[in-house]
C-alpha cells in the first residue's frame, strides 16, 4: 500500500484508554477556508456529521451521501485539532477509508478525543482499521486481498441494518483486515474473506469494511442513513429552507453596513449565490457580468436578459473581451490560463468597484467540491487535481473580503436552494460551464479564431443535444478544439483541418463521472454537421473516458 509521508508521531489507545504516546501534533490543514455556516450560533438546532478524512478517493462521496439524508457534515482532515472539531458541534463522527496501512509508521490516525467524546462513530474501510487499532485490537495483511463485489452475511442483529436483508452486495477494496476485535466489540457481519467484515460495541462505535458510500453497493445509503437515525439520533433538518434562512442571516451580519459586488456569469452557481445575497442585502448588491470573451455564442445575451429584465437586478455589463485574450496571448499552460482569468477577473471588479464607491466584499459561487479540488499542494493525504479560478486561481494581493454562501453545497443542494429562491427552471438546470470557459476547452494558445472554431462546434453539440432530449439527462456535454491537425479529404481536395473531441458525462457531482452512451444516430449528427458547418474542422472524435482515471475537462 501506498505510504503517506507523514512522520508525525500520534497517540495509541490501549484497551484501558491509556495514552502511550506522550506527543500530539495538531496541525490543522487549513486547505477549505472560512466557513460560513459557523461563524455564530444557528437559528436552527443544525444536526453535524463531522467526516474525519484519511486521504481516501471516495471521501467527497461520503460527504454526499450524508447530505441525501439532509444532515450537515463537513469534510476534515484526520489531524484537525479537537478545539476547531468541537466547534462543529458534531452529533456524529465518520472516518473515511485511506491508502495506507494503520500499522506503517506514522500512519494517520484520529485524535484521541473523538473517542473519548462519547460521540457514535461509523468508521469506513480503512476507519474501521484505524478504530480496532487505536482501542486494542490488531490489524494485520490479509492473506487475500479483496477488491470488488462481495456478498455480506449478518451475523448479528443491529440498528445499522435495519431495513436491509440478512444478505446483501457490497464493494470491497482493502488489503489489511481485522485479526483481532478491541475488547467490547463484537462481529456483526461477514464475508467470504472477511470474517470480522462489520463490527461494534454497546457504545454506538462501528466499523465496516465496505464501502458504502459507492454506487457498488446498492444497499449503502441505507446503512448511512441508518448510522445517522438509528445510533446518532439524526432527524434530517439540512433541507433547501433551512439552508436559506441561515445563509440569509449570516449574509446579514457578515455584510452590515457595506456593500458586495458579486461576480456573475449566468451558470447555476453565481446565479444562486447572487440571488441568495440579493434576497438577504438588497441594493448592497451590485452584480457584475464580465464577458471576457471566452464565453458560449449567445451567452452574454441570454444571461442578461435573464436577471436584468426578468428579475430586475442590478447587473454591470463588462466587456473585457480584448483584455482578457490580450493576456492570454502565448499561454499554453491549463494552470496558468487559470491564473491568468481568475486574475483579470479580480482586477476587473476592483476597477469596476471603484466607479462604484467603497465595496467591501466579492461574492462567488464556489461549490464545495470546488474547495476538495483546488485542495493545497501542501496537504499530506489530499492530491492536488486542479485549481479552480476562483478557489486557487484568485490573486493574494485582492482587496475584497470574500462572501462565498454555496461554499460547502453540492451541486444538487445549489440546484434545490435555486428552485426555492424562485429562480427560472432554464438557469437552475444549466449545465455546469467551468469558470475559465473556453480557454481551458482549446488546448494550446486561445485566439479569437480559435475560439469562433470552437464556439461553432460546441453550439452544434448543445443544439443536438438538446433536440434530442437529453439535456437534462447529461451532467455536461461539450466539445474540445484539440491542437491536433490530420489529413482529410473534402470536395476532392486534400484538406489539413483541426480535430475537435465531443464529450459528454452523466454525474451526481462531478466528483466521479461516467461517459455517456450516445447513441450512434446522434453522434454521427452531430459529426456531420461540425465537419460541414464548421470551418478548419474535418474530423471529430467522441471521448469515452471516465473520471477517474480521467477529468471532466480537459484541461
Amino acid at each position: 500500500m501506498e505510504t503517506l509521508e507523514n512522520k508525525e508521531e500520534t497517540h495509541r489507545i490501549t484497551a484501558s484508554g491509556d495514552l502511550e504516546v506522550s506527543t500530539y501534533l495538531e496541525i490543522a490543514k487549513e486547505s477549505q477556508g472560512e466557513r460560513p455556516f459557523n461563524e455564530s450560533k444557528s437559528a436552527i438546532e443544525r444536526e453535524t456529521a463531522v467526516i474525519l478524512d484519511f486521504g481516501s478517493q471516495y471521501s467527497m462521496l461520503i460527504a454526499r451521501r450524508v447530505r441525501e439524508c439532509h444532515v450537515y457534515c463537513e469534510l476534515l482532515s484526520y489531524d484537525t485539532p479537537w478545539e476547531k472539531i468541537k466547534s462543529l458541534n458534531p452529533k456524529a463522527f465518520i472516518f473515511s477509508g485511506g491508502p495506507t496501512s494503520v500499522y506503517e509508521k506514522g500512519a494517520p490516525l484520529a485524535p484521541p478525543a473523538v473517542y473519548e467524546s462519547g460521540i457514535p462513530i461509523l468508521g469506513i474501510c480503512y476507519g474501521m482499521q484505524a478504530i480496532a487499532y487505536q482501542l486494542g485490537g490488531g490489524v494485520h495483511p490479509s492473506a487475500r486481498q479483496e477488491y470488488g463485489h462481495a456478498i455480506l452475511h449478518q451475523g448479528r442483529e443491529s440498528p445499522i441494518f435495519a431495513d436491509l436483508p440478512t444478505s446483501f452486495p457490497v464493494w470491497m477494496s482493502h488489503g489489511d483486515a481485522i485479526s483481532k476485535l478491541p475488547p467490547g466489540f463484537t462481529s456483526l457481519a461477514y464475508t467470504e474473506n472477511s470474517p470480522i467484515a462489520v463490527m461494534g460495541n454497546n457504545k454506538g462505535i462501528l466499523g465496516i469494511q465496505f464501502h458504502p458510500e459507492v454506487i457498488h453497493t446498492p444497499l449503502g445509503k441505507t446503512i448511512i442513513k441508518n448510522f445517522l437515525f438509528n445510533i446518532c439520533g439524526c432527524t434530517g433538518n439540512w433541507t433547501p429552507r433551512n439552508i436559506i434562512e441561515e445563509s440569509k442571516r449570516i449574509i446579514r451580519e457578515q455584510v452590515g453596513d457595506g456593500k458586495v459586488i458579486c461576480a456573475l456569469s449566468g451558470g447555476v452557481d453565481s446565479s444562486v449565490a447572487a440571488t441568495l445575497i440579493q434576497q438577504s442585502i438588497g441594493d448592497k448588491l451590485t452584480s457584475i457580468f464580465v464577458n471576457n470573451g471566452l464565453l458560449r455564442r449567445e451567452e452574454a445575451e441570454r444571461t442578461l436578459n435573464v436577471f436584468q429584465r426578468n428579475m430586475k437586478m442590478n447587473v454591470i455589463y463588462v466587456d473585457a473581451t480584448e483584455r482578457f485574450l490580450n493576456h492570454l496571448e502565448g499561454v499554453i499552460d491549463p494552470e496558468a490560463k487559470r491564473k491568468v482569468v481568475g486574475s483579470e477577473f479580480i482586477r476587473v471588479f476592483e476597477e469596476e468597484a471603484i466607479k462604484l464607491g467603497k465595496v467591501d466584499f466579492l461574492a462567488q459561487g464556489t461549490l464545495y467540491p470546488d474547495v476538495i479540488e483546488s485542495a493545497r499542494a501542501g496537504s499530506k493525504i489530499s492530491a492536488k487535481i486542479k485549481s479552480h479560478h476562483n478557489v486557487g486561481g484568485l490573486p493574494s494581493d485582492m482587496t475584497f473580503s470574500l462572501i462565498e454562501p454555496l461554499r460547502y453545497l453540492f451541486k444538487d443542494e445549489v440546484r434545490e436552494v435555486g428552485l426555492s429562491l424562485g429562480l427560472p427552471e432554464e438557469v437552475v438546470w444549466r449545465q455546469p460551464f467551468p469558470g475559465p470557459g473556453l480557454s481551458i476547452r482549446i488546448i494550446g494558445e486561445v485566439t479569437k479564431e480559435r475560439l469562433e472554431i470552437l464556439r461553432s462546434a460546441d453550439w452544434i453539440v448543445m443544439n443536438e443535444i438538446k433536440n434530442a432530449r437529453l439535456y437534462r439527462e447529461l451532467w455536461q456535454s461539450f466539445a474540445v478544439l484539440t491542437d491536433v491537425r490530420s489529413v482529410g479529404v473534402m470536395g476532392d481536395f486534400r484538406t489539413y483541418g483541426y480535430l475537435v473531441a465531443v464529450r459528454a458525462v452523466t454525474s451526481n457531482d462531478a466528483m466521479t463521472a461516467d461517459w455517456a452512451r450516445l447513441p450512434y444516430d446522434l453522434l454521427a449528427r452531430i459529426s456531420n454537421r461540425i465537419v460541414n458547418e464548421v470551418p478548419a474542422v474535418n474530423r471529430v472524435v467522441y471521448d469515452i473516458s471516465s473520471k477517474p482515471p480521467s477529468t471532466i475537462e480537459w484541461e
